[in-house]
């Protein structure tokens, strides 16, 4: 191992070998009752107001052994390039331009007697194919993985110790809000996300260890599959961790980092990724007649991947091209009207040489393994996604939310994106010449990709 990939681990060990949940999860990562705890994590702290975290204040659903959630979450999206197929392409949040859909229908809750927890939430909507087709590990072996976790977002069971202020010991599926957001559209202050969240993981299957050493802290060990993946890519777990602290109600700090070999048949590949992010409400007059509270959020990931062929981040006539991941994102929001109204505004930036971590286009441009012979493309004009294949993207939106309870949010966002290479569909689509499927592919057709995006999103947001 060189000295690069050695003081990338060492940086790793240090920040805390824990990969994140939910960042509005805190609470809920301890059993509801306070009989069985007598100390709460995060108590007293108000989170409604974090990006990634449930905007509720309480559950109308709690009950002593179970609290059931519902969610739904439906949009209606209108790319400014209309194309023929419909198809959205490099978004995890939308599938289809210019038609209403239901990305996510979620029902499930959380468990808990005596100590023993679980949670289990299903999904179904446009985001069961979504997210899975970003996921190659199914390719390896028998079972079909990403069918047969498609239409569960979580499912986990553990123990809760009561010592410090709170451990648990969980198994299963998890969320992993890499990238800050949630993987649930209701906890988050934008619709379509940035680059650094949407071409970072939303879920990971393994255990993880959650410690709660005081009201204001949480670290997270993890012991997983891969980044993003049912199933092992290699003989290597990936292994992961969390730090974070609330100093105060209107500070939070993070950080999540990740070691692993997540490259199909490439194990001398290991990937390390670290993604951090500060979190400030710098005004709070919930009273208040006009501007009621005001926060904002940034977040940078760094990573790289190195060996079989890579370089991290320095070409190398021997070792390879460089392939490296840097990110950056910010998010102001300030609330009117009570907190029922409130206005978002921010954007991103992405580097990413090597491509590994871009979400791949769908249609004819996809590069994935067709399942009926993993050795060819589902495309016949496939995405590239090699070793030295450059890829940079910036974006920016802005909303308006209207909240007139906890449990429902209507918004209107306007979002624009632009990639150095042909990357958004055009209006040609990235299909057939029709748009269809069942339409043949006539010579000299090929996907149209486009540099840059302009679309606006309706979403109606349900959660109880």
């Amino acid at each position: 191992m060189n000295k690069t990939l050695l003081l990338a681990s060492a940086a790793f060990l240090v920040s805390g070998m824990a990969m994140a949940q939910a960042p509005g999860e805190e609470n809920k990562d301890t059993p509801a009752p306070k009989k069985v705890c007598s100390q709460v994590p995060f108590e007293g702290m108000d989170m409604t107001w974090q990006n990634g975290a449930d905007r509720r204040d309480s559950s109308v659903l709690q009950g002593k052994y179970f609290t059931p959630c519902i969610m739904v979450d439906a949009n209606a999206t209108y790319s400014f390039a209309n194309p023929n197929d419909h198809t959205v392409v490099g978004s995890t949040a939308l599938a289809r331009n210019n038609e209403m859909e239901v990305s996510a229908a979620n029902i499930g809750g959380d468990f808990y007697y005596n100590g023993a927890r679980g949670r289990i939430m299903t999904q179904f909507g446009t985001r069961t194919t979504l997210i899975p087709r970003n996921d190659l590990s199914v390719y390896r072996g028998q079972y079909q993985l990403d069918n047969v976790y498609r239409y569960i977002s979580e499912a986990y069971a553990g123990y809760h110790f009561n010592a410090l202020h709170g451990i648990n010991i969980d198994g299963g599926m998890f969320m992993s809000y890499v990238g800050l957001n949630s993987y649930y559209q209701q906890e988050n202050w934008e619709y379509q996300a940035s680059f650094t969240s949407d071409n970072t993981p939303w879920f990971f299957n393994g255990i993880r260890c959650q410690i709660f050493p005081s009201n204001t802290v949480k670290v997270e060990l993890w012991l997983i599959n891969g980044w993003q993946s049912y199933g092992m890519f290699n003989n290597m777990p990936g292994v992961g961790g969390n730090f974070t602290w609330c100093p105060k109600e209107n500070i939070k700090l993070l950080t999540n980092d990740y070691f692993g070999s997540d490259a199909a048949g490439l194990p001398g590949r290991k990937r390390f990724h670290s993604d951090n992010s500060f979190l400030f409400r710098y005004y709070n007059h919930p009273k208040g007649k006009g501007i009621t509270r005001a926060a904002f959020t940034l977040t940078g990931d760094i990573g790289f991947e190195q060996g079989d062929g890579v370089n991290g981040f320095n070409s190398d006539a021997t070792k390879g091209p460089a392939q490296y991941f840097t990110s950056v994102m910010f998010y102001n929001r300030i609330w009117f009207a009570k907190n029922k109204l409130a206005w978002c505004v921010g954007g991103g930036w992405m580097t990413n040489p090597g491509r590994y971590l871009v979400l791949a286009p769908t249609g004819d441009a996809s590069p994935l393994p067709n399942p009926a012979n993993p050795t060819q493309t589902l495309g016949t004009h496939p995405f590239t996604e090699n070793p030295g294949d450059n890829f940079t993207g910036w974006d920016c939106s802005t909303n308006l939310s209207w909240m007139p309870n906890q449990n429902f949010e209507f918004r209107i966002e306007y979002v624009h994106r632009e990639a150095n290479v042909p990357y958004f569909a055009g209006a040609g689509g990235v299909t057939s010449p029709t748009g269809y499927t069942t339409s043949p592919l006539t010579t000299g057709w090929a996907p149209d990709l486009v540099k840059t995006e302009d679309r606006v999103i309706m979403a109606l947001l349900f959660r109880l």
